[in-house]
């Protein structure tokens, strides 16, 4: 019994140390590299990368707590792109910024309600049912822009994203501050509450869950609304990025988003994940690209180290099953 103990408490400190391992794997081989080395590690490209990464971090917080209730959510590009659309087409209304943020938002809860709430009242598959989302979030996107970009009138939102903040005292965006105060809430949320503990039971195994009493659809809808608020305030955060609401932005950005959760340790089983690891997850994949960038090589290259990535990560996670 000691030794199973022993043995469980070891996986468990392997699977937390594997994102940071990989994580300083990706910075050191880069730093060694003498063609981007006196320029990849210095201040300014840290910061470039953190704000690079706010967009996907905030999707991947959501999307954290889909996986770890056992679901996946394949509408979650769309779902910021119709945020990010809908942000200029208010703006244009004349409503004021802060009013028109709070209507991207709004829209990217509705659709993640929507999305809980047809997977539990219609028991159906969540891959299902949030790939048909995509496809009616993106199109909700191209209908309202006319199929093409919408421009508006700068505003305050615009500074959300700016790598000079202003004021200096603030040292890096207000984006960034955004993602990390909501990155604490996400945790403490997924961790210290009696929500969190239901959220893991749930993807652990649903059916128990039910029979202790755990109002599983509830949870589920909850899970997938907050994920969708998550998804529009990035589609706030692209607005500000872009300065025109693209229907076309963030195209293929869901594989990203979930691939972060998985690369910081969550199980595409459910049960498992965390937010400081989905985080570290976002850093891999946002250095990676840096990186690849520096060096000139080219787009398709950076998509199968991901890709390649990716697989080994489930692979891992599958292997570690098995032994328990």
């Amino acid at each position: 019994m000691t030794l199973k103990i022993k043995g469980s408490g070891l996986k468990k400190v392997a699977g937390l140390a594997g994102p940071f391992i990989g994580l300083l794997l990706v910075i050191s081989i880069f730093s060694l590299m003498p063609e981007v080395s006196d320029r990849f590690l210095n201040l300014a490209n840290i910061k470039s990368v953190a704000t690079q990464s706010v967009i996907v971090a905030l999707c991947a917080l959501g999307m954290t707590l889909i996986i770890v209730s056992g679901g996946i959510d394949l509408s979650a590009a769309s779902n910021l792109a119709l945020s990010c659309v809908l942000v200029a087409y208010a703006i244009n209304l004349g409503l004021p910024p802060l009013l028109a943020a709070l209507v991207g938002v709004a829209a990217g809860g509705t659709v993640g309600f929507l999305n809980g709430f047809l997977i539990t009242r219609l028991k159906l598959v969540p891959f299902i049912v949030t790939l048909g989302m995509m496809g009616i979030a993106r199109g909700l996107a191209k209908w309202v822009a006319r199929n093409q970009k919408i421009d508006a009138p700068l505003s305050w939102l615009n500074e959300l994203m700016v790598r000079t903040p202003k004021p200096s005292w603030l040292l890096v965006s207000p984006g960034i501050w955004i993602m990390i105060i909501l990155s604490l809430v996400m945790a403490v949320l997924l961790r210290k509450t009696v929500f969190g503990r239901h959220s893991f039971a749930v993807g652990s195994n649903e059916l128990t869950a039910r029979l202790c009493g755990v109002r599983t659809d509830r949870i589920k809808v909850i899970v997938y609304t907050i994920s969708g608020l998550l998804c529009g305030l990035a589609g706030v955060m692209e607005f500000s990025r872009l300065t025109v609401g693209d229907p076309t932005v963030a195209m293929g950005l869901e594989l990203d988003i979930i691939a972060a959760v998985v690369i910081g340790g969550g199980s595409l089983s459910g049960g498992e994940g965390s937010i400081l690891g989905t985080l570290v997850g976002v850093f891999i994949m946002a250095f990676l690209r840096n990186g690849c960038t520096m060096m000139g090589w080219p787009n398709y290259f950076q998509e199968i180290i991901i890709g390649a990535i990716i697989i080994a990560a489930v692979t891992l996670d599958r292997l570690r099953h098995r032994q328990e």
